[in-house]
């Protein structure tokens, strides 16, 4: 049994700690911290009355390397999970080099100025992690994570090489809002409203945020608009599955979200630069953040479910030609809520985080240095998958997407 620290009690902070608390043979103490400790009190007081165990929280500014290094110390953690903000990454790494304990999260870093979604400031960390002993794993989400893990199982079970991949993330629940995200605004904004990238031939192949748009009919939800984006993990993937001709992402979004989104960018709430009001510098982006829906208060009313997976084409293994093999895990909103208190964009985040955050302390997943999730055996990762609420299915089709 391992003691953990989770910095972060947003809804995949919340997920994650309660399935670590229901995991008490792998998890001995979890620990909570974030900026705003009444948010990690709340988590405590759910994760009490649903497992019965206690956690212990703290207050921590996780951009002050030298309090959350301060607060590691204090903790001694075999691990911290980090599942605060993207831009935290590097200061949170930082804390860990001088702490001396093994490092892991959801998502690369991205700098505040910039929406720009990059490996390489977490890539440059390799060096030290190794020379220090310690094992850093980087996106053991959804995607990135368990897109990534079901893409190396493919390869190890199914294809002997993956020429295209597409990822395709639908979230077909409804939350009976105007307009909301499913998780932190300001990030998923960014996130949706930067240009497109997939790679395609050995190069990145860029395009306007939210111009190429296909239809596809996802089981237990039905047929949606997905659009093409960029996603962190086509550039792990593209560097160990270096045969891959073409890997593209795909994210439905409804035709409200849409319209809504538009307008908010033509009157310049998207913006992520400084402007004047009042005499005093605000953030257009964060302000939005502040008046739209908290996306972890949308658990009582989201229904419906998420259908999240990837398409893979390749020479199959078997010797018998090119094959086409569709893995993918259908979640349920009301289900995850019943479970964790949190609808199912935040379960299916919080419970990978966990099962990244068990591979390591239990000794399954270990190394010295920065490591992606494709660098790891899929199989034991899939098998928890299985047994934590994340079942997943593949299925071969008649060939590759038509588009």
């Amino acid at each position: 049994m391992a003691k953990v620290l989770v910095i972060g009690a947003g809804g995949v902070g919340s997920v994650a700690v309660h399935k670590m608390a229901m995991n008490p043979d792998i998890f001995g103490e979890v620990v909570l911290a974030s900026r705003t400790r009444s948010k990690c009190d709340a988590i405590a007081a759910s994760v009490k009355q649903r497992t019965g165990r206690d956690l212990a929280t703290y207050q921590i500014d996780a951009d002050d390397v030298a309090a959350t290094t301060a607060l590691i110390g204090e903790v001694k953690p075999a691990l911290v999970v980090n599942l605060a903000l993207p831009y935290q990454d590097l200061a949170i790494m930082d804390a860990c080099l001088a702490a001396g304990v093994n490092y892991m999260d959801t998502a690369n870093y991205e700098p505040r100025e910039e929406a720009k979604f990059e490996y390489k400031w977490q890539w440059a960390y390799q060096e030290k992690f190794k020379a220090a002993g310690l094992m850093a794993l980087l996106g053991s989400g959804f995607d990135p994570g368990v897109t990534s893990a079901f893409a190396m199982w493919l390869k190890k079970h199914k294809l002997k090489t993956i020429r295209t991949l597409d990822i395709l993330d639908c979230n077909g629940g409804d939350h009976g809002q105007h307009f909301a995200t499913n998780f932190n605004p300001e990030i998923n904004i960014r996130e949706v409203t930067a240009p497109a990238r997939h790679w395609e031939n050995g190069d990145w192949v860029e395009t306007p945020a939210m111009s190429v748009k296909q239809t596809f009919d996802f089981e237990a939800v039905g047929p949606k608009n997905m659009y093409l984006m960029y996603h962190e993990e086509l550039e792990s993937l593209a560097k160990f599955i270096p045969e891959m001709e073409r890997a593209r992402f795909w994210m439905t979004f409804g035709d409200a979200y849409i319209t809504h989104l538009t307008v908010l960018q033509n009157v310049g709430m998207t913006r992520i630069d400084p402007v004047i009001y009042e005499g005093k510098e605000i953030i257009p982006l964060q302000f939005l953040k502040a008046v739209l829906p908290e996306p972890s208060s949308l658990g009582p009313t989201t229904k419906g479910k998420t259908n999240i997976g990837d398409i893979a084409t390749g020479e199959a293994l078997d010797g018998s030609g090119e094959k086409t093999f569709y893995i993918y895990n259908i979640c349920d909103h009301e289900d995850a809520y019943a479970e964790t208190g949190n609808q199912a964009v935040s379960y299916t985040t919080g419970v990978p985080a966990m099962i990244g955050a068990a591979l390591m302390v239990q000794g399954v997943w270990k190394g010295e240095g920065v490591f992606n999730m494709e660098q790891f055996d899929p199989d034991p990762y899939m098998d928890m998958l299985n047994k934590h609420g994340l079942p997943w299915q593949v299925k071969e089709l008649e060939g590759p997407l038509a588009f």
